[in-house]
């Protein structure tokens, strides 16, 4: 479980950034960058842990505890798919993270980074392998950034209701392979990724 100890151990502003849709085919990559300027509540800690083991459920109510929760500062950006195409994934997921930490409402002095790629910052950036399982600011990014990208992925969904992107938030399930085959590529989709390229051959070189 994360805890507020890397926080702690830095004197001055601390910004917790993680990134949320690196691997779908589809959509673009969200990042969030959190900062507990008065701590972390005692009420809000257990509702927060890396998003991939919480449940949706579980997520919007840590989401809901962060927006209500004083002092809690939150930075929100994406990159998009055409962002992706001309970028590669690696960097269209640090533009975002770089557009996160820049829209919180006072720069950090330190952002902590889960991973090991840090973004161009105009502050101190720290790489944490695993962050989001260590420390609370990155798992609330985290929570943030994922929540928020699944909720505009059902919005694409009700536009593109083949791909399953309510379920799946642009994954590579056998749904949505499966759908690709038969319909090809939206605009929102990654052509850039193999996977997507291979499946829309696949498409193309089947028989009328």
């Amino acid at each position: 479980m994360p805890d507020f100890s890397l926080e702690a151990s830095v004197r001055g502003r601390v910004a917790g950034v993680d990134e949320a849709g690196r691997g779908p085919l589809a959509g673009p990559v969200f990042a969030a960058a959190v900062v507990f300027a008065a701590g972390v509540p005692a009420t809000l800690a257990p509702l927060l842990d890396d998003s991939k083991r919480l449940s949706p459920a579980q997520r919007a109510a840590a989401f809901a505890g962060l927006r209500a929760c004083p002092g809690v500062e939150i930075g929100l950006a994406a990159a998009s798919v055409a962002e992706i195409a001309r970028l590669n994934i690696l960097h269209a997921s640090l533009l975002a993270m770089r557009r996160a930490v820049l829209r919180l409402p006072r720069a950090p002095d330190l952002a902590l980074i889960d991973g090991i790629h840090a973004p161009l910052l105009p502050c101190a950036a720290r790489c944490v392998i695993g962050g989001d399982r260590l420390s609370f600011s990155i798992a609330a990014a985290s929570i943030v950034a994922k929540l928020l990208r699944d909720r505009v992925m059902a919005r694409l969904a009700a536009r593109y209701p083949a791909y399953g992107w309510t379920r799946n938030a642009g994954y590579a399930t056998a749904a949505h392979r499966a759908a690709l085959v038969m319909h090809g590529p939206t605009r929102h989709h990654r052509l850039g990724f193999g996977t997507v390229r291979r499946l829309d051959a696949i498409r193309l070189a089947a028989p009328l």
